[in-house]
């Protein structure tokens, strides 16, 4: 009687060796030296000045953090795109950065900051940031806030570390308070009037916001 079943041939087990072999990469964020101090949710805008009508421009959504410095104690604001994951806000909090809000909403900022490092180089940027809920918002601006409390602290225990005059000399280098200066009187100006016209926006997806 013939044997119906087919044989079965198994095939030699086949193992090739890679070409070139490489290592592992340990990929840096840059962030390992940095406590985080905040995370939220948010949209980003900046003014544009460029054009022939300034505008608010959205710079990107994702997420929003505030990084400590294990070393420093400076506090750095830092906001990536999602999915890309690109930098659309890089800056550290300095004492003269005050949030305004923004006019007709309490779920909206708009801040100063005299060197933003999103595109790889200082430039001074005026922006805006602006969250889901009221709730964020508030989060926001006391860790925000915080940060300038500290560094204002840190610069005056810099000034601290000067050495001692005399009686004389201390006289006659006091200073009287000083004004703010006509670009510090123009920038609030500037941030107050452009605030404004932020009270259309929203944040995408917002009802995911927590």
């Amino acid at each position: 009687m013939a044997n119906t079943k087919e044989e079965v041939v198994e095939s030699p087990e086949i193992h090739f060796e890679p070409l070139v072999n490489l290592p592992p990469v340990d990929t840096k964020t840059l962030e390992e030296d940095e406590e985080e101090l905040l995370k939220l949710r948010a949209r980003l805008y900046r003014y544009d000045t460029a054009g022939d009508t300034p505008e608010w421009k959205e710079r990107g959504t994702g997420e929003v953090k505030l990084l400590k410095h294990a070393g420093k104690g400076t506090v750095r604001l830092l906001m990536r795109r999602d999915k890309t994951l690109k930098i659309c806000a890089n800056h550290h909090i300095l004492p003269q950065m005050e949030l305004k809000p923004n006019c007709g909403s309490e779920k909206a900022w708009v801040w100063n900051t005299p060197a933003d490092f999103a595109d790889e180089e200082a430039k001074p940027e005026l922006l805006a940031i602006r969250f889901g809920n009221v709730e964020n918002a508030q989060k926001f601006k006391a860790k925000f806030d915080d940060a300038r409390i500290t560094a204002l602290n840190d610069e005056k225990g810099k000034g601290d570390d000067t050495p001692e005059k005399s009686a004389d000399e201390s006289s006659d280098s006091v200073e009287s308070p000083k004004s703010p200066s006509k670009e510090d009187k123009a920038e609030d100006k500037e941030a107050d009037t452009v605030a404004e016209k932020l009270g259309g926006m929203s944040v995408k997806d917002e009802q995911k916001e927590k």
